[in-house]
């Protein structure tokens, strides 16, 4: 999203109705949602009382698409996050989090940027939803798999750089969890 585009205001009647403000509108939180992926960051606020809202509507599309099935965190991730917010962790775990994504978005745009020149682009599209899914769900099989695996063309050098650009991700990584661990310790 560019740096001078104000988020999306969406106004919450009495009814508890959403409004979007640009378009003049009522909104689901399914449409919500449907900003945020297109880009949008939102903010959600109370039209009475002028509460900022947006982080319990955040909270109740993701328990949305979690109940529906479409599981990103892992169980033990929520049982973790449970935790944080009864233990002198919740300090740590923000930042953790922040960090851990920044980092996810940085490595998918390094990733996707001159990917769309490569042949078999769909191959290596697999492997990063496979790096994305092992992020997402603890270190699993998954990010061990290469677009070499999947039966692609992709050149050899094209995949050792991918592979290396996972390495420096799973390294920065266990960096962040030793300090954690120095701060929990």
């Amino acid at each position: 999203m560019p740096q001078d585009q104000k988020p999306l205001l969406i106004k919450r009647y009495a009814s508890r109705r959403l409004y979007n403000t640009e378009t003049s509108d009522y909104v689901t939180l399914e449409d919500i949602a449907g900003f945020i992926r297109d880009g949008r960051d939102i903010k959600v606020i109370d039209l009475k009382s002028g509460d900022d809202l947006t982080r319990q509507y955040l909270l109740q599309i993701v328990a949305e698409h979690e109940s529906k099935g479409e599981s990103v965190l892992p169980i033990e991730v929520l049982t973790d996050l449970v935790r944080s917010y009864t233990t002198q962790a919740n300090s740590v775990v923000p930042q953790f989090l922040q960090m851990s994504f920044d980092m996810l978005r940085k490595g998918q745009a390094n990733m996707m940027g001159p990917m769309a020149a490569v042949p078999a682009f769909g191959a290596m599209q697999k492997q990063q939803e496979a790096f994305l899914k092992a992020m997402t769900g603890g270190w699993s099989a998954a990010a061990g798999s290469t677009a070499s695996e999947a039966g692609s063309t992709v050149p050899v050098k094209e995949v050792e750089k991918k592979e290396a650009e996972l390495d420096e991700i799973r390294r920065q990584l266990a960096e962040m969890q030793a300090v954690l661990s120095k701060m929990n310790g």
